[in-house]
């Protein structure tokens, strides 16, 4: 069986999100009956369960650009108290808007953590993580959350939705550098023959940090490389298009936000710069692209995402059924509404391993080091504390093109098909 990893493309969120931003899932879930305790009846309650979820549902780059993860989340556990709890036990979810500030998270942290007690955080999505040191020092597990800033790699007992081999001492990653792998441009040069590839970023520090770090890693696989920068306040992407053009790039990476690329992609189409792909984070993956991009059919034509959860277009696929299923109610789906409801399923799965559901159980179950895969949902994930990091991982990846007539068509053969053995790349978060 082939080791799986975070696709580097996952951790495209960084960028999106503060510039505004393996193989088969075989033996990832362990039967409940490995984490019971045995030695006498579980105590019986009818109390609901608290969770929270920390949300930038108002924040400097957009209303909607952070609440799919909890839409996603929410959608979860109403189907799960529908069908009964957590062992007779109702999930209660307690909201947080931070506002995307770091003040506001961290009143959010202490809203939850202090004042409702929740057993756990769920699917945070924070633009501003402020509050992550709090958590960690009240052993509050933090599950499946979107790994925006360094936190996920910097503290115990968070937990990404991607998983984490870093020591997480209180210090981001290894000595203070994150690691991302180069299977993404690997994979548009065996399978699309693409050399020369563009990377456009803000000039905001995530933004140019994220970028920086493609641009590594595209040199690393022999790509020439264009870089363009704009203006977060006020970007000139006209410009950056028309370089495009002239440069006559086949891929276009970005570190910029949904309604940039948006943008971007307009600027393309006007003045006449097609492209191989316009690669594109897991954060854009949604069904709204034919309205998000209606002023950019020839960009829009050639769209690729990529990321580490399965496309949730891949109705076959009895877990993506039940997610869509679970979220019909919703008027568009995205791959982040997706990961949200594979938090919530984590939790869940953590909080049935005990017979008394508290944050240290739910903590232990998450610190087992077994792979875990929401059914499939997630390329396995674990968590180690590895003392160095990584030369070269074996890593997978989930690849999908858009099309109008079906949306976002999964590449490759899907996510435990498309995998590489690449080097990893150090970075200043």
């Amino acid at each position: 069986m082939r080791r799986p990893a975070r696709a580097a493309e996952a951790l495209g969120v960084l960028a999106a999100g503060l510039a505004l931003v393996a193989v088969a899932a075989c033996g990832s879930r362990l039967p409940e009956s490995a984490f019971e305790d045995r030695s006498g009846p579980a105590p019986r309650s009818t109390a609901p369960l608290h969770v929270g979820i920390i949300t930038s549902a108002t924040s400097p780059v957009g209303g909607a650009t952070f609440t799919d993860t909890r839409d996603g989340a929410q959608a979860y556990f109403r189907n799960l108290n529908g069908r009964g709890g957590i062992q007779g036990r109702r999930v209660e979810v307690h909201l947080c808007d931070d506002g995307g500030s770091g003040v506001g998270n961290t009143s959010c942290v202490h809203k939850l953590v202090d004042e409702q007690k929740v057993v756990a955080l769920v699917a945070t999505t924070s633009l501003d993580y402020a509050g992550a040191e709090r958590v960690s020092r009240a052993r509050v597990p933090d599950i499946g959350g979107q790994p925006i800033g360094a936190a996920y790699d910097t503290y115990p007992h968070l937990y990404g939705i991607y998983g984490s081999l870093a020591p997480r001492d209180g210090t981001p990653g290894w000595g203070g550098k994150l690691y991302g792998g180069t299977e993404v441009y690997r994979y548009f040069k065996r399978e699309h023959g693409a050399r020369t590839a563009a990377v456009v970023s803000y000039n905001q520090a995530a933004s140019a940090a994220y970028a920086r770090l493609v641009t590594r890693g595209l040199k690393a696989e022999g790509y020439r490389v264009i870089t363009e920068q704009l203006d977060f306040a006020l970007p000139n992407f006209r410009a950056a298009a028309a370089d495009l053009k002239d440069e006559k790039a086949d891929l276009v990476f970005d570190a910029v936000d949904a309604h940039g690329n948006a943008r971007l992609c307009e600027a393309m189409d006007q003045v006449g710069a097609r492209v191989t792909a316009k690669v594109t984070n897991v954060q854009n993956w949604t069904s709204s692209v034919r309205s998000a991009y209606k002023d950019a059919p020839h960009c829009r034509a050639s769209l690729w995402v990529t990321g580490a959860s399965r496309n949730y277009e891949d109705t076959g696929h009895p877990a993506v059924r039940a997610f869509r299923a679970g979220t019909k109610h919703l008027k568009t789906h995205s791959q982040w509404q997706l990961e949200g409801w594979a938090a919530a399923m984590w939790f869940t799965d953590a909080a049935r391993s005990c017979r008394t559901v508290t944050r240290a159980c739910v903590g232990r179950f998450m610190e087992r080091g077994a792979r875990y895969s929401a059914d499939g949902l997630l390329l396995p994930v674990t968590f180690a504390k590895h003392a160095e990091p990584p030369r070269t991982r074996e890593t997978c990846l989930s690849v999908a093109k858009w099309t109008d007539a079906e949306g976002w068509a999964t590449q490759g053969g899907g996510m435990t098909h498309t995998c590489f053995d690449v080097p990893q790349l150090s970075y200043q978060p």
